[in-house]
């Protein structure tokens, strides 16, 4: 990743407390729990040769999405927001009153919701192919325990781009995935609209995160999802809770060293420039 080389951080968050939606802002993330905005990223970014990045909500709200939007209105750096939208709603009203260039897709935050098959109801498929008609995407927040419930919503609406955020939120028994992990990726990456990203990875494994630990992971959804529906993404600021961001950015590009430059390109930056249709 020498010289010019462009790098797209495809996962990055911004909050403002005060803004009083952020519910998961307990005191297990109090060393996070600050105002996050544009300034804070700017030289994280410059130093580690970022050129654009995509702002992905962190609260289960409109005003969250248009918080993003205008944040991104300000920030050249934000090439694109993955936003929110109650799926059990009039969803195309709530997508004229977002419409903006830089809206690229939504995410229900589908960990953080007790029904493991939520997203498979009738008014929340009706609600995603409303997403899927005004050319968006679905960020996929999962575990494991989701596997099949996404397998069957690709099934379903095989017109909507589904990408797997913090490749499914492995758990980690002495570096190994484990076999339900393995099958759940290979599952899911056998539909051609689904994508993932390599984010996230040094929070789920926890302290002693290093490219050997997470090659495993990295392998797995290399093999299966390959280059040209993978992205890179930083996670940050939730990364900071467990390491720096130039620290993971130098651990994934230790991780991909014997890809080839266009793989290369295509992790760092072409796959979330392509899915994600940034200019």
């Amino acid at each position: 990743m020498q010289g010019k080389t462009v790098i797209i951080d495809a996962h990055q968050h911004f909050w403002r407390i005060d803004r009083g939606d952020y519910s998961w802002m307990d005191d297990s993330v109090a060393a996070i729990r600050r105002d996050i905005l544009p300034p804070d990223l700017a030289p994280l970014a410059a130093t580690s040769g970022i050129s654009g990045t995509i702002a992905v909500q962190a609260a289960p709200t409109l005003a969250e999405t248009e918080f993003l939007l205008a944040l991104a209105d300000q920030t050249p750096l934000v090439r694109g927001v993955v936003g929110w939208v109650d799926l059990t709603g009039d969803v195309p009203a709530q997508l004229a009153r977002l419409s903006h260039p830089l809206l690229k897709g939504i995410r229900p935050m589908l960990q953080d919701i007790a029904e493991t098959d939520w997203v498979l109801r009738a008014d929340v498929l009706a609600g995603l192919k409303a997403v899927a008609a005004a050319g968006l995407r679905m960020d996929v927040l999962i575990t494991p325990r989701h596997f099949d419930v996404i397998d069957t919503l690709a099934h379903r609406l095989p017109q909507l781009p589904l990408i797997l955020d913090h490749c499914a939120k492995p758990t980690f028994e002495n570096c190994d995935p484990g076999s339900d992990w393995r099958a759940g990726i290979a599952a899911l990456a056998a539909h051609p609209q689904v994508s993932c990203k390599l984010s996230g990875l040094a929070n789920e494994f926890g302290p002693g995160w290093s490219a050997q630990a997470l090659r495993p992971v990295f392998d797995h959804v290399l093999q299966h999802f390959g280059p040209q529906r993978l992205m890179w993404g930083s996670d940050w600021p939730v990364l900071e809770l467990e390491g720096r961001y130039p620290d993971w950015l130098t651990v994934a590009q230790q991780l991909a060293a014997d890809l080839s430059q266009d793989a290369r390109r295509s992790l760092f930056a072409d796959t979330a420039t392509r899915i994600y249709t940034l200019t």
